[in-house]
């Protein structure tokens, strides 16, 4: 009779234990459907809301900036504007430096980044992008008067003004310079005129639109990257439901030639390629 307790309790035990066991057999599973849960609240929190809220840098032209009657423009913005649209929502921009814009979208501040970010394993492993919307090179550009920097590699040990987390950081970085940290591209061309700094890596775009804004500042492009690189608008991990609506809204304005009229007007030319 002791023995017959005895058995039964141990096929109890084997049976509770074998339950929990089931219960954590695939954790994977768990946080996919977790994922696509958020993902699916997140795009029902825009229609609800009947706004996409945008993080932006707003310093970072022609990509994100205010012009001279205060309001913010740029290609991004307007790219966004035109997503919002079709989506059915309100776009709300919140302006942030280019530092905390991450950060900001991780606590929730944002839905969305759209300030040309680049597409990174390295990103994508803790955030969704959109498919690219933008491709550039980097390019390397100091004061007029400096006949000594004609290669990425002349820029060892010198001082490069960069957004502290960026790709072109990132890069001025691997080529041994000194970083010297700005809010954004316009900072940085001012650190060069000053000479308190020697050099900064951006995009050649910016570089191009800067120019024609001020012809005779006197900075230049002494080398350009062969390697183009692509930008996308960001999300949390897990947003996939309106990752999904904003690709459809850009694949639409692609197809229907308002991404070329909108790409035309800021470069003068197809930026997608």
């Amino acid at each position: 009779m002791k023995r017959a307790f005895i058995i039964s309790v141990l096929i109890s035990f084997v049976l509770f234990i074998t339950g929990c066991g089931t219960n954590k057999a695939n954790p994977e599973n768990q946080d996919q459907n977790a994922a696509e849960e958020q993902g699916q609240d997140l795009w029902a929190k825009v229609q609800d809301e009947g706004k996409l809220l945008i993080g932006t840098e707003g310093t970072y032209p022609p990509f994100t900036f205010h012009d001279e009657k205060g309001e913010l423009t740029g290609f991004d913005v307007e790219i966004s504007k035109e997503v919002a649209k079709r989506l059915g929502v309100e776009p709300e921009f919140l302006e942030t430096q280019w530092d905390a814009m991450f950060a900001g979208l991780d606590s929730k501040r944002f839905d969305m980044i759209a300030n040309q970010v680049g597409i990174r394993p390295e990103r994508q492993e803790k955030y969704d992008f959109s498919d690219p919307y933008i491709s550039s090179a980097a390019v390397l550009i100091t004061h007029e008067s400096n006949n000594e920097v004609s290669s990425f590699e002349d820029i060892e040990g010198l001082k490069a003004a960069q957004s502290m987390t960026s790709n072109y950081a990132d890069l001025a970085k691997s080529y041994g310079a000194e970083l010297v940290g700005v809010e954004g591209f316009n900072q940085a061309i001012e650190l060069i005129n000053s000479k308190r700094a020697d050099v900064t890596l951006n995009d050649n775009l910016s570089f191009l639109d800067f120019k024609k804004q001020k012809p005779d500042a006197p900075v230049k492009i002494v080398a350009e990257s062969e390697d183009a690189s692509q930008s996308g608008l960001m999300f949390r991990k897990g947003s996939s439901t309106l990752v999904d609506k904003v690709n459809n809204a850009l694949n639409e304005m692609i197809e229907d030639g308002t991404y070329l009229k909108i790409s035309e007007k800021w470069f003068g030319e197809d930026v997608l390629k």
